[in-house]
């Protein structure tokens, strides 16, 4: 069995002062747990916040946001794999559908990114997921591949099972619309095969796949059990600390 993973991606919300305050609340109802990892994504300013109010629970897992796709350079207002390790993160979200479609981050970069993060000791969560009119034109599972694919293309075949997936339908990003377990379990599954066929089965079987898409306190579960969903990727049921509280006790 794969432990579940429930991470928040808080985006671009909550800096250093309302991130202090959300990890106080968070951890005062959310009772530490052996049965799964739980990971936030704050901003990039609020990372090294995050990592002091955390103090000892190291039950909770640090993450960032975004690295860029070079180790270090002139890349005014960017942050690399090597600084983000150093400020407490162990895992780097790669290709998050809005740094793919409204920063035009394209496939290439999500390769170098990861291949990066590892190479700094951070895990890649390699983000992956269709528009609305490539479901309804039923290209999700070629979108899907196409994108695991190329975010896999850098990676040695002994590093590739250290990786992990977010599958988030961008039609199910931020509108109240979500996949249902059903569809959510034909994507991941799709994934596994995939997965599969790279690293042989006993490999494959052992990467998380997680699902992100207006998850919340009520869909959490029934996400969760849904076949090779293996974690969830939460965005703004993330930014309250008491809902938040309840998905990563789900």
């Amino acid at each position: 069995m794969r432990a579940p993973i429930l991470a928040a991606n808080w985006k671009m919300n909550h800096g250093p002062t309302e991130a202090r305050a959300f990890v106080a609340a968070f951890l005062a109802s959310y009772t530490a747990r052996t049965d799964r990892t739980v990971v936030l994504f704050p901003p990039a300013l609020s990372l090294s916040t995050v990592r002091d109010a955390l103090g000892s629970r190291a039950d909770i897992t640090l993450g960032v946001q975004n690295i860029h796709s070079e180790a270090k350079g002139a890349f005014t207002g960017e942050n690399s794999a090597a600084m983000a390790a150093d400020a407490g993160a162990r895992i780097a979200l790669v290709g998050h559908s809005e740094r793919r479609h409204v920063f035009g981050e394209p496939d290439d970069a999500t390769a170098a990114k990861c291949a990066l993060a590892l190479r700094h000791g951070l895990t890649p969560m390699l983000c992956v997921g269709e528009k609305l009119e490539q479901r309804e034109g039923g290209e999700t599972d070629a979108v899907v591949l196409r994108q695991l694919r190329a975010g896999l293309a850098k990676l040695a075949p002994a590093d590739a099972p250290n990786v992990l997936i977010a599958y988030e339908p961008v039609w199910a990003i931020g509108t109240g619309k979500t996949a249902t377990p059903v569809d959510a379990a034909a994507v991941h599954q799709v994934i596994r095969r995939e997965l599969a066929a790279r690293l042989g089965a006993k490999q494959a079987a052992a990467v998380p796949i997680l699902y992100g898409g207006s998850v919340t306190r009520d869909n959490a579960r029934a996400l969760l059990d849904a076949e090779n969903v293996d974690g969830l990727l939460v965005g703004g049921a993330s930014l309250d600390p008491s809902s938040w509280s309840a998905i990563a006790s789900t």
